[in-house]
């Protein structure tokens, strides 16, 4: 099986330096020409089966682009959905700072200002992963689209890393991943895969 894991292209939240998470901000005119390169790439170079998706909007936007460049339907998970930042979602980083401030300790089980745990995080990527592959045979090519902070803690489940890993993979905007289950291991075949935008106009 291959797993073709995508974050969305740029927000408007990227451009306002907002804490995003759970809100639902949609992408931006870059981020769209961001989708269309990343689409045209995957759609050249992949037989995608099936496309998965997080519901917030600069997610499924990204993922309608891949879907109409594939013709494949769009099946949406809650459980791709971005950490839930609780009382965070939308705030500047400063008024956030001042508002929320993190403790110097913080362990895997605290829950703080409305968000998850995470350990919470790590159960739900743990069970969204566990679902798309038990839906799909050994032979299927399935993409992903999701953001940075589940991408993360997803490549934490595929490597089977413990719950305190300090492990962090850095995703790009529309960076792809290229996962592979077989018979033998889990592959990493690449990581942050952004060639498809080095042609692209950023205005």
């Amino acid at each position: 099986m291959d797993i073709i894991v995508i974050r969305h292209g740029q927000s408007e939240a990227d451009i306002l330096n907002v804490h995003e998470g759970r809100a639902d901000f949609p992408l931006t005119k870059l981020g769209n020409k961001q989708s269309l390169a990343m689409s045209n790439f995957l759609s050249i170079n992949y037989n995608i089966d099936k496309i998965y998706s997080s519901p917030l909007k600069r997610a499924s936007e990204t993922a309608k682009i891949l879907s109409n460049a594939t013709n494949i339907p769009i099946i949406y998970e809650n459980g791709l959905m971005e950490f839930n930042n609780g009382l965070l979602a939308g705030l500047s980083r400063e008024e956030a700072n001042e508002r929320y401030p993190e403790p110097a300790i913080r362990w895997p089980h605290t829950s703080m200002y409305g968000m998850e745990s995470m350990i919470e995080f790590r159960s739900r990527a743990e069970s969204i992963l566990s679902k798309i592959v038990s839906e799909n045979s050994s032979d299927s090519t399935i993409a992903i689209v999701a953001h940075g902070g589940i991408i993360n803690m997803l490549f934490r489940s595929f490597l089977e890393l413990p719950i305190n890993s300090q492990l962090f993979i850095s995703t790009g905007d529309t960076g792809i991943h290229h996962w592979q289950i077989t018979s033998c291991c889990h592959r990493i075949i690449y990581t942050n895969k952004l060639s498809h935008l080095d042609t692209l106009d950023s205005k």
